[in-house]
């Protein structure tokens, strides 16, 4: 997670950088270093978290071919470590994302819930951040190709609205 807010602090360096507008995509377990960085530095001015995981307790629950790497990389289980786990998700923090967010999300994903999103849209509202979301029916976690061309067209408009 340092890593991203490492190279935010090296754009706000650069001249040729619009440093009101450093947008963040974060896809997958991604979107839990973008939704951090957003919470954690004033550098970020838009967030897109695309098909993400919100909540890593609950992905450690679905995701049973993910639990050995979890308990590695956290140093346990949920229910040993629930304070290691909750620093680590985006719907514990969410009141700290004041910047714009989008969410992207297809319907029927199997690697990562569409609950992680619709929960994330929810806990966002109620911290009073309005998210836009892009909800994409019958689509899993990788997108064909041009579905995924226009979601990102989608994406790019919603960016520089």
């Amino acid at each position: 997670m340092e890593d991203v807010m490492t190279a935010l602090e090296w754009l706000s360096k650069l001249s040729w950088i619009d440093h009101r507008r450093i947008h963040l995509l974060g896809f997958s377990r991604g979107a839990i270093n973008a939704a951090y960085a957003a919470a954690h530095s004033p550098l970020v001015s838009k967030i897109i978290l695309w098909s993400g995981v919100s909540d890593l307790a609950d992905t450690y629950e679905q995701r049973i071919d993910l639990r050995r790497m979890m308990k590695r990389v956290i140093g346990g289980t949920p229910a040993r470590l629930p304070e290691a786990y909750r620093l680590r998700s985006p719907l514990y923090y969410a009141e700290r994302i004041h910047c714009p967010v989008l969410i992207v999300h297809g319907t029927v994903d199997e690697q990562v819930s569409l609950q992680h999103s619709l929960r994330m849209i929810t806990r966002l509202q109620e911290v009073g951040n309005a998210p836009t979301s892009h909800l994409y029916d019958g689509l899993g976690h990788h997108f064909p190709p041009p579905q995924h061309i226009a979601a990102i067209q989608r994406m790019f408009d919603w960016l520089k609205a």
